[in-house]
């Protein structure tokens, strides 16, 4: 507990049997609760954290108890059936099982999923327990050892403190970023944050593949836990998410750590167009729940404008295409190309004022 906050850590697991023990014993001690969520694992991490559960480790300072039901009268109705809903949402989550018998005085607490279902499905999981129990400040490391816990102060005290929403780690932002992490990673890193940033609308990000992150009570209750994206692109998908619901955030240095624990399990080049198809969709979901559904803005109206104007503009290029290589004979193609040339000129302002007006909006977000 920090500024009379607790805080839980969440520790997606798959497969960690060399690493977990690590994980879990070096998480500083102001840490509340550390959830570690097992995804279907085929080798011995349950074995492995269910000792740990029986060690001094898992002694608590003090009891965490499960949200409560409001007592019904005519102000707070929405808030019993905000509560209501908490209890029906746990259907769709991946299905789980909580191995502490008392889960309100334990330290160390074991989720286990009865199959793997991905580490966005883990992490997911491991949220929804933490807002069950009205946890504050909720922080994600793996649990392949590759975090450095000595950290998790700097990453989590911007949420402890009320300064923002959400916090997330940046290893570019180290000196020793261009020689120490991979060349294939940062080029696959890069053009995933140039995405991420068009979908999510924060623009400052980068980095965006880190998982060192904390989270506030007050975002992850804004957000769909369980619509959250199964598989490797869940930080982008969560950013999406966050953004409309006007969530603050902050980058904070990390170091990159490469050689310790076990090597990632992500693939750049399959997860990438994966990806891509992921953040297309979270863009659009973005600019209309944000800016047409809950409050409207004008770049609603240009980004669209811009993407009719470029679907327009195609017939007419091809058309001077197929001037150009001889399919089409005659005179040339004088009114296709300047309607080729309006359309698209017309198309790129006006993607331009809208991404202008999207980083001017946005820019209130990033603290």
């Amino acid at each position: 507990m920090l500024n009379n906050k607790t805080i839980a850590v969440v520790v997606p697991a798959f497969n960690e049997e060399k690493q977990i023990s690590f994980v879990i014993e070096t998480v500083p001690v102001f840490v509340d609760r550390i959830v570690v969520v097992n995804d279907g694992s085929t080798d011995k991490t349950e074995e492995v954290v269910k000792k740990l559960c029986v060690s001094k480790l898992n002694d608590s300072l003090f009891p965490i108890t499960e949200l409560k039901a409001v007592p019904k009268n005519r102000f707070n109705e929405s808030e019993s059936v905000l509560f209501d809903l908490n209890i029906i949402e746990k259907k769709y989550f991946a299905p789980s099982e909580v191995i502490n018998k008392d889960e309100s005085n334990d330290r160390i607490i074991l989720i286990n999923h009865s199959k793997n279902s991905g580490v966005g499905a883990a992490v997911a999981t491991g949220y929804k327990w933490c807002k069950d129990h009205n946890i504050d400040c909720v922080v994600k490391i793996d649990g392949d050892g590759q975090m450095d816990p000595s950290e998790l102060i700097n990453i989590c005290s911007p949420i402890i403190y009320d300064e923002v929403d959400y916090v997330k780690g940046n290893r570019l932002l180290h000196a020793s970023s261009s020689v120490f992490i991979p060349k294939v990673r940062l080029i696959g890193n890069s053009i995933l944050s140039i995405l991420t940033k068009i979908a999510s609308g924060y623009w400052r990000v980068s980095d965006t593949q880190t998982a060192y992150t904390a989270i506030s009570k007050s975002a992850i209750n804004s957000i769909r836990l369980y619509e959250i994206y199964n598989s490797y692109g869940y930080p982008n998908d969560i950013l999406v998410k966050l953004n409309i619901c006007n969530s603050t955030i902050r980058e904070i240095q990390i170091k990159p750590v490469y050689g310790i624990g076990e090597k990632s399990k992500m693939k750049i080049g399959k997860v990438i167009p994966s990806l891509a198809l992921l953040l297309f969709k979270g863009f659009f979901k973005r600019i209309w729940g944000k800016y047409f559904i809950k409050d409207f803005h004008p770049l609603f109206i240009l980004y669209h404008l811009s993407f009719v104007l470029f679907i327009l503009c195609i017939p007419f290029g091809i058309n001077i295409i197929k001037y150009l290589t001889g399919e089409i004979t005659g005179d040339k193609p004088i009114l296709n190309s300047l309607m080729f040339m309006f359309l698209f000129i017309s198309a790129f302002q006006s993607l331009l004022f809208a991404m202008w007006m999207d980083i001017q909006d946005n820019e209130r977000l990033y603290k």
